[in-house]
């Protein structure tokens, strides 16, 4: 059975996410859809959080607006102090790239790029390093996901579980603060889904990232989480 250490205790508490009001619409004003409804919520560094509920429920909706993907229609999220509202696009991409790390359910590689191209893109991006050493970095990020001898291979010759490992190598190689991971098992079997959450656990244990887990899978959820926020209909529920 997949089970989560308790995490490590922290030498001074600190906040990384603040959310008060948060609210986002979507559709048109005669149509709207209220995708979340004023919820608030606070979550401490190196907290294990997994957010539960149905389709529907806002969940995605709460971790795309944490990870800067999108603008709340009011209310504000604080990560790390800073507030998001008032970042700039090309500020929030740089937040993206310096603090938030990704996992989707889709995987989202990019086909044309073999698994260490697809890796060593977020230092690309943000700058980091010089080519050699972004080409090691990324070797040592697949070889700790245990595709260290898959890293010429694109994705069209990867099975699902290796497209996820990618990914998982992806998100963790520049050590983000914030971990989102988005349904990250959905599209795998049982025992596959068991070694990337693994994966993912040790890997936030042993480094102290915050985690946010967006499951409709309330074992997975109370296994893999020391908090579980139960969301329906845009808001938190009890």
């Amino acid at each position: 059975m997949l089970t989560a250490s308790p995490a490590s205790p922290l030498p001074e508490a600190r906040l990384a996410v603040e959310v008060e009001g948060l609210a986002k619409v979507f559709g048109s004003p005669s149509a709207p859809v209220e995708a979340l409804r004023g919820i608030s919520l606070a979550v401490q560094s190196g907290q294990r959080v997994a957010l539960l509920g149905k389709s529907g429920s806002g969940k995605s909706t709460l971790l795309n607006l944490i990870g800067g993907l999108d603008r709340p229609t009011s209310g504000s999220i604080r990560v790390a102090g800073k507030e998001l509202s008032r970042m700039t696009a090309n500020e929030l991409a740089e937040y993206r790239l310096a603090t938030v790390g990704m996992i989707f359910q889709a995987y989202n590689l990019i086909p044309s790029r073999t698994a260490i191209e697809n890796v060593e893109l977020p230092m690309i991006l943000a700058g980091r390093l010089p080519p050699e050493h972004r080409a090691a970095a990324a070797r040592q990020a697949l070889e700790e996901v245990g595709l260290g001898h898959r890293i010429l291979h694109r994705p069209v010759e990867l099975s699902g579980g290796e497209h996820q490992r990618v990914a998982i190598a992806r998100a963790l190689v520049n050590r983000p603060e914030i971990l989102l991971a988005d349904e990250p098992t959905g599209n795998l079997d049982s025992a596959t889904a068991g070694e990337i959450m693994r994966l993912l656990l040790d890997h936030v244990q042993r480094n102290g990232t915050t985690l946010f887990l967006v499951t409709h899978d309330e074992e997975l959820a109370r296994q893999s989480a020391e908090r579980i926020i139960h969301m329906r209909d845009g808001q938190i529920i009890p």
